[in-house]
């Protein structure tokens, strides 16, 4: 079977810690079921993710090098 996540079009994703979920959030003055979300299930997801967690993407971009987004793991 593929690992999808492995693919080299699929961008980085990396579960952030509590401390660096509540920098996010202060930066960008949102909450957390404000961030835009991605599944569980996704096969990009990291595998050890749980509902309520937060991962931070990270795209290639034309304009800015690097793109960083953010998602909320739901079920």
């Amino acid at each position: 079977m593929v690992n999808v996540s492995e693919h080299e079009l699929v961008p980085d994703h990396t579960l952030l810690e509590e401390d660096e979920i509540e920098e996010v959030l202060d930066e960008y003055n949102v909450k957390r079921t404000d961030l835009p979300k991605i599944k569980r299930t996704d096969p990009a997801t990291p595998d050890e993710a749980e509902t309520g967690d937060v991962v931070r993407i990270e795209r290639d971009s034309r304009t800015t090098d690097v793109a960083v987004v953010y998602r909320l793991v739901v079920e």
